[in-house]
């Protein structure tokens, strides 16, 4: 019997479940709703066997299409729990397109070797920062709907979400608190666990570009808050402040990642 090598488990998981990804959005005006959720469980469930062959298999990597992947997982479950409440909302094209593209790029740049030596506080680090990530992107993903949905309305034309405007809003911003609690917690242990994060020299935090670029999407998810609770902001005015902190949030880990490893070629 001859077992398949790491390398071609992780192109027929990938080609799988891009496939799950690509019938529902390819399908989505033709197949009913619940034959569609069906369709985006099997995808999510073959996405998360892709991730795990990729982080714990023989040859763990990770990089920044791995994060990316690792993100639109996230956004997938948070909509296949949101969908149990608010059936009516239309993004499954979006979402299975989004997770038929997470996983192609995923398997296209492995990233790098993992450290077996790393900090076993690192996983937590990990797992924090990247739910974080998927929050703040469902809370976007929120954002582009009420955008769409608005400019639907302005027009004239029905609303293609399938939900309120300010239903779409105050979803956005449950998905930023959720967010926020996450990120703040991600900082926090890189704090407390500087030392065994990152060595003697991150003994207290390591100020590096990804620190810096967490600390300002921190301080502008907290200032996007601060004006949702005190001064009331909310419209397009909450939805750049969102766009600024995703961005900087991006450019924190995935971004920064995508130029050590793409542009420049290094590992670190």
């Amino acid at each position: 019997m001859i077992l398949a090598s790491p390398l071609d488990l992780a192109m027929w998981l990938t080609l799988l479940t891009a496939i799950a990804y690509a019938i529902p959005a390819i399908t989505a005006d033709r197949m009913g709703p619940s034959l569609a959720r069906r369709y985006l469980w099997l995808a999510w469930l073959l996405h998360a066997f892709t991730l795990g062959q990729g982080l714990w298999g023989e040859s763990p990597r990770f990089g920044f299409a791995p994060a990316l992947s690792v993100t639109v997982w996230w956004v997938l479950t948070a909509y296949a729990v949101e969908t149990q409440y608010f059936p009516q909302l239309k993004a499954r094209w979006a979402m299975a397109a989004l997770g038929s593209a997470a996983v192609a790029l995923a398997w296209y740049f492995p990233g790098h070797p993992l450290l077996l030596t790393a900090s076993i506080w690192l996983p937590l680090h990990w797992a924090l920062g990247i739910a974080s990530y998927g929050m703040f992107a469902a809370a976007v993903i929120h954002a582009a709907l009420m955008n769409s949905a608005e400019t639907q309305i302005r027009l004239g034309n029905e609303n293609q979400s399938g939900l309120p405007l300010l239903t779409l809003e105050r979803l956005m911003f449950r998905f930023v608190t959720l967010g926020f609690i996450l990120l703040t917690l991600t900082l926090v242990a890189g704090w407390v666990f500087g030392e065994q994060l990152y060595g003697a020299a991150g003994a207290h935090f390591k100020w590096d570009h990804k620190t810096v670029f967490s600390v300002l999407s921190w301080l502008t998810f907290g200032a996007l808050m601060l004006g949702r609770h005190q001064f009331g902001w909310r419209g397009r005015r909450a939805v750049r402040v969102l766009y600024t902190g995703a961005a900087m949030l991006l450019l924190a880990y995935a971004g920064s990642r995508f130029v050590l490893e793409v542009i420049l070629e290094r590992s670190v």
